[in-house]
């Protein structure tokens, strides 16, 4: 039984930030991080497989964003190196969640540095700079609007509204650090800001190729098909049913009633199997137990 927990621990391991060894997680002793293990982030950023279904929730929305599109289309490698532009993006979130302070620092002064060189022109003419502070606000919003819509889903759909706030307002301090701006902090601001947003977002041929990627992407293992699969496709029902249809693959309702179980039950199993991700490392810097 120990061994199959360690083959399904590193397949799990092989996908996300800490399989690029750059940050040690449990170093240096007691150091808390930018939050400390009783943010609401720790807990919501600490999930794999909820974290998986909104990642690739929150990449495909951001994709219909013109100009956010377009600078991930110029400027990453992604149709090359998938795997790794998965990783370096949970490398991001578990750093500034889960390392040492120094350590979210220094990451956080990366990326704005990278943000710097990522500058171009739309295929509608327009400008765009990914250190623009309303395009990192989109991203941001994007992003953890379906980190916290995948965990109610699949994780906690007990959590109050208070410690949903809380969590906005936690992590809109990073996105303030990146120079994102006016980033909103409570679930209610988050969705005027969708809707404000609405009229911006469509889904064109480039978004929908950044889907067929997805759906063909090789696994790193004959074991992590199907489990990735079943993320995928849980990933695009977690998205609002106007974007399904925007990126052309709409999830019936029969489908998306079938997939939350199977969800459910392989969450249940990689909790079980996975004891060294960075947040049980977080947790043993700080002489804590981890996550159940």
């Amino acid at each position: 039984m120990n061994l199959i927990r360690r083959s399904i621990e590193r397949q799990v391991l092989s996908l996300s930030g800490v399989a690029l060894g750059e940050i040690d997680f449990e170093r240096p002793p007691g150091d808390p991080g930018l939050y400390g293990p009783d943010a609401v982030c720790w807990r919501v950023h600490g999930d794999f497989t909820s974290m998986m279904v909104g990642g690739i929730a929150a990449l495909l929305m951001q994709a219909l964003h013109p100009l956010a599109l377009a600078g991930v289309w110029d400027h990453s490698n992604f149709r090359e190196d998938l795997l790794g532009r998965l990783r370096r993006t949970g490398q991001f979130i578990s750093g500034t969640t889960f390392a040492a302070r120094a350590d979210a620092d220094a990451l956080i002064e990366r990326v704005k540095r990278i943000h710097l060189r990522v500058v171009g022109t739309a295929p509608d003419g327009r400008p765009y700079a990914a250190s623009d502070p309303d395009l990192l606000t989109w991203v941001h919003v994007a992003e953890v609007h379906q980190f916290m819509a995948a965990h109610l889903r699949y994780r906690n759909p007990a959590l109050p509204l208070d410690q949903q706030n809380r969590y906005y307002a936690e992590v809109a301090d990073v996105a303030e650090r990146l120079g994102a701006r006016d980033v909103p902090r409570t679930r209610d601001a988050l969705e005027r800001y969708l809707q404000v947003m609405r009229p911006q977002l469509r889904g064109d041929a480039r978004s929908r190729e950044i889907l067929r990627i997805l759906l063909t992407a090789p696994a790193p293992s004959a074991l992590a098909v199907p489990m990735g699969a079943l993320l995928m496709r849980a990933g695009i029902d977690l998205l609002p049913d106007w974007a399904q249809q925007e990126i052309g693959h709409p999830i019936a309702p029969w489908q998306s009633w079938l997939l939350r179980p199977s969800v459910n039950g392989l969450g249940t199993l990689l909790r079980w199997a996975v004891r060294n991700a960075a947040v049980h490392r977080a947790h043993r810097r700080l002489g804590l137990a981890g996550p159940a």
